[in-house]
């Protein structure tokens, strides 16, 4: 396993991690869960990432659960959690990041996590009603307290994570150390160009999540729409229509020939693709099944393949990087 550092932070992050959106207490089985876990744990998968808004608390509670089975180390993982959605709650002040819910949320994720601080703590989502200052200062608090090492953002726009650093810089506060965007070969705006100026002036590190942008940068919906995959979970209707489309079904068909030409496969060669850029600090691999946490596991590998003249055709086949401002 390949270790980076979180952005500018001393904290090192296997490049290659493990995320439990849609899966952890949702659609697979908690024993399946703890093959996961030790499976990543084992090929030295440093960082577990979770959220409270995951199959509303159910997903930190698994994790939870494990740790405290497996009595690892604590010094030898990183867990996190995340902060805005809540955890199925709809009253007022149960989501969002006012000091009162950044701070009920934290400790709702140590109790279901059974742990004693999170290392990384993220604001899921801005929030339009309550002021940056407020939540810098709440995240300030509980890195003083010893309940977080360091906070974040997910999703966030580059003005609003540079607003978030000039607040704390302002005050003499710790600004965030990283974010949690997409990035995949069909999402790239943020982290290739959005971004830029936040590497250079503060140092952001990336936590990246879908690098198979959703299972489609895979092999398995290139013929039959095949059961038991996120997209055909109930709910998921809207990321089946967002991902799926004819457009990006010709691409990846395109894709797997390039990577069966390599020797590899497509998931694989997706993930070492956005583990080859150097402002992606950890991918966040998913998976329902240890068959394909092996294979993503293994994508370390393929980063060497993709020499100058295969990024080449990558970017032919793909036909849309990203423009770069002019100044």
């Amino acid at each position: 396993m390949e270790y980076r550092n979180l952005g500018k932070s001393g904290l090192q992050v296997s490049v290659l991690s493990l995320g439990s959106w849609l899966t952890f207490g949702n659609q697979i089985s908690d024993a399946t869960a703890e093959r996961l876990m030790d499976l990543a744990y084992d090929k030295g998968v440093n960082f577990f990432d979770n959220a409270e808004g995951y199959a509303k608390g159910k997903s930190e509670i698994v994790m939870g659960k494990i740790l405290k089975k497996k009595k690892w180390d604590r010094t030898s993982y990183i867990v996190s959690s995340k902060v805005y959605f809540g955890d199925g709650g709809t009253k007022p002040n149960q989501t969002g990041l006012s000091r009162k819910h950044i701070f009920e949320a934290c400790h709702a994720a140590l109790k279901r996590l059974q742990v004693e601080y999170l290392d990384l703590f993220f604001c899921h989502r801005p929030d339009k009603t309550t002021p940056i200052a407020e939540t810098v200062w709440a995240m300030n608090h509980l890195i003083q307290q010893g309940k977080i090492m360091y906070w974040g953002t997910s999703e966030w726009s580059a003005q609003e994570i540079m607003e978030a650093n000039m607040v704390a810089r302002e005050l003499r506060l710790i600004g965030p150390t990283m974010e949690q965007p997409q990035y995949n070969m069909f999402h790239r705006q943020k982290v290739e160009v959005n971004y830029n100026q936040i590497y250079k002036n503060v140092g952001l590190g990336t936590t990246i999540w879908s690098p198979l942008a959703s299972g489609v940068l895979t092999d398995k919906y290139l013929k039959a729409f095949p059961k038991g995959t996120r997209m055909s979970m109930k709910g998921m209707d809207w990321l089946k229509e967002r991902a799926l489309t004819p457009e990006r079904l010709e691409k990846t068909r395109a894709l797997n020939e390039l990577a069966e030409a390599l020797g590899t496969s497509l998931a694989k060669l997706a993930v070492a693709w956005c583990a080859k850029n150097p402002r992606v600090s950890t991918v966040i691999l998913g998976a329902s099944k240890t068959k394909h946490l092996k294979e993503t596991l293994e994508s370390i590998e393929v980063i060497p393949l993709i020499t100058k003249e295969i990024d080449d055709k990558i970017e032919s086949i793909l036909n849309n990087k990203p423009a770069h401002p002019m100044w």
